[in-house]
């Protein structure tokens, strides 16, 4: 056995190192002599130099193109192999160039993003079909932002109000054409309730200035921007001076007493008027339905929930029933509806009322014509859902039926109430 081993590796060990030498140099030779043809995809794309009031459409603002090349790269075998899309850029001059022309890529605008490959010495060739590039004017334009209804579920314990406000804008840079297109298309943006938890909400209550049912929750900055692909890779933040106000109004839910009677009245479709008319046609009364001096009024504890104290301050003695009286022979049950009398009135004297309160700081730093708008927003949110409520927080409901010439109107328990 020591003889093999003496005969491999000790007997005439200077030639045998020579060989192994000379073997690693010829290994090495080739291999950098060797050649290598590859496909590259996703390539970036930079334009550089860009005449002043110009630009390309697609292009971000670093400067690449939203569009990316597949190039032919030819070069060393070892280093054609290890390229990635990411460790290279094309690189475009567009001085002195006209508004439309042809790029023929070659080496020269290869440029190497990783600073352990070196393109110089070990790329030869690059081929690519001819690029168009199209300069276009370079416009700074106003493009619309809608806010629009969010999506997800309030906190426990909240009711969502409103959002404000509801229009936005957005100053931008970028190709004429697109331009144009962004103007006549509004951007939207939809915030997730969801992503408001209800101890942030119970804080800004306690250390709200005011009174009211209403808290404000002001959007983050984080969300106050908007994506824009084909002007940006990244979101746009949102530089319009009314994003400082940008809020999600949220309602407590809290059961308010209304404390005053409601009355009835009823609305003859004309189409009917020879059946069912004022004259031939009135409510019954019961236990639910009081006749008082002729005018029909339930007096049943009713409350609303999802509105603030001064709200409800302001329409409890002009809020009615109304019944749409149909025949028999079209409706077994009659639609009816919480309506609001003389609701212009109503709001323009709820608006007065918070216009001359400063004690909500928030909206007493708003300009005057904001304020109005916000707050009559407000109103009109608390009028289009105004539900009326039993004690236990059950929603009252009503059974409406044409009795010959007497409206019968019952009230309609839940299911879980019967016994």
């Amino acid at each position: 056995m020591k003889t093999l081993l003496y005969t491999i590796f000790v007997q005439n060990w200077t030639r045998k190192l020579v060989s192994i030498v000379l073997a690693i140099i010829i290994w090495l030779v080739v291999n950098q002599t060797m050649t290598s043809t590859r496909n590259i995809s996703n390539v970036p794309v930079r334009i550089i130099h860009l005449p002043p009031g110009k630009t390309v459409e697609g292009i971000q603002p670093n400067g690449r193109l939203a569009k990316k090349l597949t190039l032919t790269v030819v070069g060393n075998k070892a280093l054609i192999d290890e390229l990635m899309p990411s460790d290279l850029e094309v690189v475009i001059d567009a001085s002195d160039k006209p508004d439309e022309w042809f790029v023929a890529i070659d080496k020269k605008n290869l440029v190497s993003l990783n600073p352990e490959i070196d393109i110089t010495n070990g790329v030869s060739r690059v081929y690519h079909p001819n690029l168009v590039v199209r300069l276009t004017r370079l416009v700074t334009e106003q493009i619309p932002i809608v806010i629009t209804q969010p999506i997800g579920e309030a906190p426990r314990g909240y009711q969502f109000l409103d959002v404000w406000p509801y229009h936005l804008s957005l100053s931008v840079s970028g190709p004429e054409e697109v331009i144009k297109r962004l103007k006549l298309k509004e951007q939207r943006i939809t915030f997730n309730l969801s992503e408001v938890s209800k101890s942030q909400l119970d804080d800004l209550a306690l250390k709200s200035e005011s009174n009211s049912e209403v808290v404000s929750y002001f959007v983050p900055e984080q969300w106050k921007q908007i994506n824009i692909p084909i002007l940006s890779d990244s979101p746009i933040e949102i530089d319009d001076p009314q994003a400082k106000a940008l809020r999600i109004d949220f309602v407590r839910c809290n059961l308010l007493p209304i404390n005053a009677p409601i009355q009835l009245s009823l609305f003859f479709p004309t189409d009917n008027l020879q059946y069912l008319n004022p004259e031939n046609t009135d409510f019954a009364s019961n236990s639910l339905v009081q006749l008082v001096k002729g005018a029909p009024i339930i007096s049943y504890p009713l409350y609303a929930n999802g509105v603030d104290n001064l709200f409800l301050e302001t329409v409890r003695e002009m809020i009615e029933i109304v019944v749409i009286a149909s025949p028999r022979s079209e409706r077994k049950l009659l639609d009816w509806s919480v309506q609001f009398v003389n609701p212009r009135q109503l709001e323009d004297k709820y608006v007065s009322t918070l216009m001359s309160d400063v004690s909500d700081r928030d909206i007493r730093l708003m300009q005057p014509s904001l304020r109005e708008e916000y707050l009559r927003n407000r109103f009109r949110s608390y009028m289009n859902r105004f539900q009326l409520f039993r004690k236990d927080d059950s929603k009252f409901d009503l059974t409406v039926s044409l009795n010959g010439s007497q409206i019968q109107i019952e009230e309609m328990r839940p299911m879980n109430l019967h016994h």
